[in-house]
């Protein structure tokens, strides 16, 4: 995955056409190549960081929802263990939740 800022994007893209401006040319220049190549270097790194950190948040979620279940059998009836299936269905939501941010990511 690659996580590119606006900065790297622009400068990605303006380094793209002059490249392709030169090999128009037959006359590339190999520093355009390389700046390129360095700027998804750091790209793919941060995409990386950024993937990792997402599957920590969805791991901490199904956690969450772990202890949320373990609440509900503990609980006894009435508002308790309503209060407890509340605090459930809301883990629930933020699993989901970053269990599709983590795929999106991945599959980028």
């Amino acid at each position: 995955m690659h996580s590119y800022t606006r900065a790297e994007s622009r400068e990605r893209r303006r380094l793209f056409l002059k490249g392709a401006h030169q090999s128009i040319g037959d006359n590339l220049d190999p520093r355009v190549t390389a700046r390129i190549h360095a700027i998804d270097a750091t790209a793919a790194e941060r995409g990386a960081r950024e993937l990792a950190a997402l599957e920590r948040q969805a791991d901490t979620a199904r956690d969450t929802v772990a202890t949320a279940k373990a609440a509900v059998k503990a609980c006894g009836w009435g508002p308790d263990r309503s209060a407890a299936r509340d605090a459930l269905r809301e883990a629930e939501k933020n699993l989901r939740r970053a269990e599709r941010a983590y795929h999106r990511a991945a599959q980028s």
